[in-house]
């Protein structure tokens, strides 16, 4: 069975679930939990462990059924001298009620029949009972056990000894099942204290392995059990009693120790792959990093052809994780406004020409009454200037390549009204929005002039986790204001709205973003100072094919992405038939 775990390393460390929304996509995530693959390496080992598979059988060895003996005859005494109490007797499990084949030596028995199994209690109310006296009784919550632990060996609070009478007593090498969070996850505890009713209490007897047991009460085998224990409750609850009927396979004492040692070494294992993979990940991270931050800073122009050039070659290595995917199409959107997608033509109208085009459409705009008189925007000063930009290119604000950067309408939304929509933050996901599911809203006619959405509007979150977040209005075909939680960077004929989407898709525009956001206790930003951005402005041409690169690079990304996506998916289903066949 070991053989079974070391030919398939590269399933195990390569099988991760595929994220939503971008992450890792390898390695140990950022939460520091395992690759799938690995997770489900950990599990098998516990399967096998637990079924008899994991190490040879001797025959030398004592059965588990004179174990058993000993165990019961240890009880018997116990309720003797009267430190338990005598329990409701359980019946043997016959032949046909095995959940599976044991190996020869090994016996079927509920955990109750070895074990004193209790529920914790807790005074009323806790505060009052709660003290810093040293001589006070360790208060065990679940906050005082470690992510991934598997002792409990101090609490953060003690209560009065007068609490006794209502909680319960534990002792070091008992074991704790969890009744919440990590719902039957077991912890041994090094300590004497108490435990509230969200613990489970388990006194195993001195003779039985604890790492075995430890284990087992680990194993997919066990967790199944108490799921299917505390399954038809509104929260997930391990009943007591349920728990004492539960089966549970034991080994000869030899065997358990055998076992518990190959457990660790083998999880010892994982812990070596997991770490692998975090370098491995770590390393590939910081190389992709590297060579996308060297295109944004390359300033000769054939030496960055080159380096792009060399970059491209190797799409399939580099970019083989869902995280450095996010960052090259980061890069791609930052090299698209710098100037340094596509090549530049110099037979372009200068972008100075544009803005004088825009300045004209605007002031007509404004003798027609369509919209309101502007306060001019500051010149930019050659000290604000980010970086230089390519010939026939100008800095300029946002605020001059718009007709307007106006907040929403304020209104109820009106579910099932098909009348005038309000478009919210919430309706826009993913870049789209379903117009269909868009409510409509109370606004008269007149009013609604002011806010109606036309095609290549662009609108700004403008408050909360999606601040800066944009979307560009696209095939429109009913009629819609939008929400005061956004702001529209109103579109203007003279220039190309998908370029302004793009920009604000870049790195310049989210750290300008973030310096301007206001407010401590939720962050937000302002027309005002979205109005003065500071943006790098091609000629016209230049916008058009820079956008059609960056769509076309996107597109690529995405093509990766979905590969990523199919061949994760692939290492897991096979991880998971390994599973299946080793515990067949």
């Amino acid at each position: 069975m070991v053989n079974l775990i070391t030919q398939h390393i590269a399933t195990w460390t390569g099988a991760e679930i595929p994220k939503a929304n971008g992450g890792r996509g390898r390695g140990r995530s950022s939460n520091g939990h395992s690759p799938h693959g690995i997770k489900k390496l950990r599990e098998l080992i516990l399967e096998l462990a637990v079924r008899g598979k994991l190490v040879p059988q001797d025959p030398s060895d004592e059965p588990a059924s004179v174990l058993l003996e000993k165990i019961a005859k240890g009880k018997a005494r116990l309720i003797k001298e009267g430190k338990i109490k005598t329990q409701k007797p359980l019946p043997k499990i016959g032949k046909d009620e095995w959940p599976f084949e044991l190996p020869q030596g090994w016996e079927w028995v509920q955990i109750g029949r070895i074990s004193v199994i209790e529920r914790g209690g807790s005074p009323r109310p806790i505060k009052s009972f709660l003290t810093d006296d040293p001589a006070g009784l360790n208060w065990i919550k679940i906050s005082d056990t470690e992510i991934g632990g598997k002792y409990i060996s101090s609490t953060s609070e003690k209560i009065r000894i007068e609490g006794l009478s209502k909680t319960r007593m534990v002792y070091p090498g008992d074991f704790l099942l969890t009744n919440s969070m990590s719902f039957g996850r077991p912890y041994i505890t090094k300590i004497k204290g108490c435990i509230h009713d969200g613990w489970l209490r388990i006194s195993p007897p001195e003779n039985l392995d604890k790492d075995y047991l430890y284990f087992l009460l680990s194993s997919p085998y066990v967790r199944a059990l108490f799921r299917a224990a505390a399954a038809g409750a509104v929260v997930l609850n391990l009943n007591a009693d349920k728990v004492r009927e539960l089966p549970i396979p034991i080994p000869p004492v030899s065997e358990q120790n055998k076992i518990a040692a190959k457990v660790d070494e083998l999880m010892a294992l994982c812990d070596k792959l997991e770490q692998q993979q975090t370098d491995s990940n770590d390393t590939h991270q910081t190389l992709v990093e590297a060579l996308l931050a060297t295109l944004t800073t390359i300033i000769d122009q054939a030496e960055f052809a080159l380096s792009w050039q060399r970059i491209v070659g190797h799409f399939d290595t580099l970019f083989t994780t869902e995280e450095s995917i996010d960052q090259l199409k980061q890069t791609i959107l930052q090299l698209a406004v710098m100037g340094k997608l596509v090549s530049q033509d110099p037979n372009d109208e200068p972008a100075s020409t544009l803005l004088e085009k825009i300045a004209k459409e605007k002031a007509k705009l404004i003798k027609e009454g369509k919209i309101k008189k502007q306060k001019p925007l500051p010149k930019i000063s050659e000290d604000e200037k980010l970086f230089d930009l390519p010939e026939g290119w100008v800095w300029t604000r946002l605020g001059n390549l718009s007709a307007n950067v106006h907040y929403g309408y304020t209104a109820s939304a009106i579910h099932g009204d098909s009348g005038i929509r309000l478009l919210r933050i919430t309706d826009i996901q993913n870049n789209s929005v379903d117009w269909g599911t868009v409510p409509g809203c109370e606004i008269d006619e007149k009013k609604a002039n002011d806010y109606l959405l036309e095609n290549d509007d662009v609108l700004i979150a403008r408050t909360g986790g999606t601040i800066g977040k944009s979307y560009l209005v696209e095939n429109i075909d009913v009629k819609a204001v939008f929400a005061s939680y956004l702001i529209r960077v109103q579109r203007i004929k003279t220039m190309y709205s998908p370029f302004i989407k793009t920009f604000l898709g870049s790195q310049i525009y989210w750290q300008q973003l973030y310096e301007n956001s206001m407010g401590t206790g939720q962050p937000n930003v302002n027309a005002t100072a979205l109005k003065g951005l500071l943006f790098p402005l091609p000629p016209l041409p230049a916008q058009h094919r820079i956008v059609a690169k960056v769509d076309e690079l996107m597109a690529l990304c995405d093509t990766l992405k979905e590969r990523l996506h199919n061949a994760q998916i692939t290492q897991v289903q096979l991880a998971d038939a390994i599973v299946e066949q080793a515990v067949a």
